[in-house]
């Protein structure tokens, strides 16, 4: 089953509890496919891409841009629908959109690496504005990456418009406490359920050490609990009494790696079966399959990648009663401070770091407290209790519209 597929599930599940036709939201209104000529190492090359523009019922289209070879339709329909809910969930006036380009990005030189953004915003012209759709960074992408994007636009329209795309430099219309909002907005929806569990301090393992992991492993750290273990693409270290976080993002940025930190090392599958209450999740999707779910030992998962866990394995962790705190709430923290960016944009107002760290905790706390709510009336997962809220507002949102 692709992931796409999987997606409307959960749309048909929400829309089966709701006693609703989904159908609207079964495919995207708008699927725009590209390609441009562009020059990598001196070779023009040709380089395709996509943007999908879900639903915009609830406001403008919403959602990052990565480059990665990877990037295929399917990747990117299922991200933008995920986009979509995240946003009702949260309850920010966007809808769901994503695009990618279909790049390895790591080897480019800073030029080819411009080229490539200048290129791909060039042909999406028209299809992207402040009021129409809004892109973002993702995987592979930066607030460099953003600001060449943003130039580009406004040299073809000829007018200053920052508010078309969120994730840029400070110096460029960007929001303070945006570089790591995501790992915030999870370490808020973690500890809205923590207090709502009753507990005091969690053991947590973090797999995945880019800018979400490293930031939520810090901010944990930051606030009392316990990091034993970390992880990245080439391992992880294990403490049982605790890390310092700290000094493990200074190696990581010293040498490339939180091997090159002083502690037992172990594999990411050895992460993925530590006893500990709480593994974040926050490298790249289904990183957690029908392979290896049976190896997980937490009391609970966060979700701060965008789909860590297969559907089949989802089950799995259910059927175990492990509490899957979902993507679609846990990362939302991005979308939210983007919100708040493309706000301020508008206005030409600029909010203090501490005062986006307040309304960002107001969102993700009223969200949590919704899909904890949510939960207990249709007496289902956290899973399906998030879509069944972001997909009710959606539906509402169509019906006022006049749409269905």
């Amino acid at each position: 089953m692709s992931n796409f597929s999987d997606a409307l599930k959960k749309v048909s599940k929400a829309g089966k509890l709701l006693e609703e036709d989904v159908s609207i939201l079964e495919s995207p209104q708008r699927v725009i496919g590209v390609s441009f000529p562009t020059s990598i190492g001196g070779q023009t090359r040709v380089i395709s891409g996509y943007r999908v523009q879900y639903n915009n019922a609830r406001g403008p289209f919403k959602g990052g841009i990565r480059f990665h070879h990877s990037v295929d339709l399917d990747e990117v329909k299922t991200l933008a629908l995920l986009m979509a809910v995240k946003c009702a969930v949260v309850n920010v006036p966007f809808g769901g959109g994503k695009g990618g380009v279909v790049i390895d990005p790591r080897g480019l030189s800073s030029g080819d690496l411009e080229g490539v953004s200048r290129g791909f915003i060039r042909e999406l012209k028209d299809v992207v504005g402040e009021k129409k759709d809004v892109p973002a960074p993702d995987v592979y992408t930066s607030p460099q990456v953003m600001a060449w994007m943003l130039d580009e636009y406004e040299k073809i329209t000829g007018k200053h418009a920052p508010g078309v795309i969120t994730g840029k430099p400070l110096e460029l219309g960007g929001s303070e406490g945006r570089s790591y909002a995501t790992a915030l907005g999870g370490f808020f929806v973690l500890d809205f359920f923590r207090k709502f569990l009753k507990e005091k301090r969690f053991s947590v393992a973090v797999q995945g050490f880019g800018n979400a992991g490293s930031h939520v492993a810090r901010i944990l750290w930051e606030n009392g609990h316990k990091v034993v273990a970390v992880s990245d693409s080439k391992g992880g270290v294990y403490d049982v009494n605790g890390l310092n976080v700290p000094s493990i993002i200074e190696a990581k940025n010293d040498k490339g790696s939180v091997q090159s930190f002083k502690s037992k090392n172990i594999s990411n599958d050895d992460l993925l079966g530590l006893k500990v209450d709480v593994l974040v999740l926050s490298a790249m999707e289904n990183t957690v399959h029908k392979g290896n779910v049976s190896n997980v030992k937490s009391r609970i998962v966060l979700e701060l990648a965008n789909g860590p866990i297969t559907s089949d394995a989802d089950s799995v962790l259910e059927k175990q009663g492990i509490t899957v705190i979902p993507d679609v709430l846990a990362n939302a923290g991005g979308v939210a401070v983007s919100y708040f960016e493309w706000v301020q944009n508008l206005q030409g107002f600029y909010w203090s770091e501490d005062e986006v760290n307040q309304k960002l905790k107001v969102l993700m706390d009223n969200a949590s407290q919704s899909i904890i709510k949510t939960k207990a009336e249709f007496d289902t997962s956290f899973r399906i209790a998030a879509f069944v809220l972001g997909v009710k507002k959606i539906l509402d949102a169509e019906k006022l519209r006049g749409r269905i």
